[in-house]
């Protein structure tokens, strides 16, 4: 009887050992895979799963140095500069190499950097921020001669071009909904925005929904202008603000669409020492986390995402694209409300923030079973 139980549970064991790989073959197929092949037959997700792990090798497109062209709308602040670091790291890591554009704010010269990467015949195109109204044609010229294209916080609607993004109006509701439950639904808000970008035109969505949402907040002052020196401007712009209402209660809160504006807002209310308007910002930076962190800051809570993530993220979509595999039309990476109040009083960077913030830094999106084997060969080269 000991022998045959001993035996029954053996048996048991182990058809739950296949049981569970199965699963995780599973898994590994859908996760590298599309959402829309969620509904395929047994048969097809078998042969998606021999597919998935035939691509541990690294596929043919990729034996050669891939070049990259990566064309910026701007490069201001550390935001970038983050981003931009995510680019390179991930480019390299893949053994490529990557040239940066940036186009001083200026969409026409944007746009024929775009010609310029598709006469040098690049691999592929990664663009930060800029409008389709600008971009549409070079892009779609792109396209047709076959270079794949991947771009960040933009509107273009392309068929075969991947856009991704930070979903800016969960970015903007998280910050904006801890700005209100802060003030009880109650107070007076000061305003920094920019149009003429499309992150920015969809916060604003949200803001003007806010604002129906809680009619007891009210807005004073409004403002805002994208340049060379935005967080030194936004400063001296928030200074006269200050003077225009001077007394405690005057203004409790500002809600800052961009990490530049609420630097600029934090040091004017440091400088003038009126430390009970709190800053609600948007994006998160090393800089900023800094300024977040000093004692009784003004700063107390900013929604982001990972900016050397963002980065990361549209190189290994363009890696996709160049392998030929399939990828989604629109991504929005997860943002996370960042409050002063969940970080520790030790200061911390954006790399150790994850200790603090649940799935911070951890997209585990456009990841292939090849890119380990490229990042090993890469690295023992």
């Amino acid at each position: 009887m000991k022998q045959f139980r001993l035996n029954y549970l053996v048996a048991f064991l182990f058809s739950i050992i296949v049981i569970l790989s199965g699963c995780m073959n599973e898994q590994d197929a859908v996760s590298s895979k599309p959402a829309k092949q969620e509904n395929s037959t047994a048969e097809e997700a078998s042969e998606t799963t021999a597919a998935t792990t035939e691509q541990a090798d690294i596929p043919e497109e990729l034996k050669k140095p891939i070049k990259i062209a990566a064309i910026m709308q701007m490069s201001i602040g550390t935001f970038s500069s983050q981003y931009i670091a995510g680019v390179k790291e991930q480019v390299q890591k893949f053994g490529g190499e990557v040239q940066i554009y940036n186009a001083d704010n200026d969409l026409t010269k944007m746009a024929s950097y775009v010609e310029t990467a598709i006469t040098q015949n690049v691999d592929a195109i990664l663009l930060d921020h800029g409008r389709a109204d600008a971009l549409e044609g070079p892009v779609k010229k792109a396209v047709e001669k076959g270079i794949p294209v991947v771009a960040f916080d933009n509107d273009l609607n392309i068929p075969g071009v991947t856009v991704i993004d930070q979903d800016d109006y969960s970015l903007a509701w998280k910050t904006l909904k801890t700005l209100a439950e802060d003030l009880n639904g109650e107070g007076n808000i000061v305003t920094i925005w920019v149009g003429g970008f499309t992150p920015m035109e969809r916060r604003h969505v949200i803001y003007d929904a806010f604002k129906k949402r809680y009619p007891n907040i009210k807005e004073v002052a409004k403002f805002g202008t994208a340049s060379a020196n935005t967080a030194l401007d936004t400063q001296t712009q928030m200074e006269a603000i200050l003077k225009k209402y001077p007394n405690k209660g005057d203004i409790d809160a500002v809600f800052a669409t961009w990490d530049e504006f609420a630097k600029g807002a934090t040091r004017a209310i440091e400088q003038a020492g009126r430390n009970e308007i709190k800053v609600y910002g948007i994006d998160l930076s090393d800089e900023d986390l800094q300024m977040m962190q000093k004692p009784n800051s003004p700063w107390v809570a900013t929604t982001a995402t990972d900016p050397a993530e963002v980065g990361r993220v549209q190189v290994r979509f363009a890696y996709q694209k160049i392998a030929g595999e399939k990828t989604p039309n629109i991504y929005s990476l997860e943002p996370h409300l960042v409050k002063r109040s969940d970080l520790p009083n030790q200061q911390v960077s954006m790399n150790e923030l994850h200790e603090y913030i649940s799935g911070w830094g951890q997209s585990n999106v456009a990841i292939s079973p090849w890119m380990k084997t490229l990042e090993a060969q890469v690295k023992n080269k």
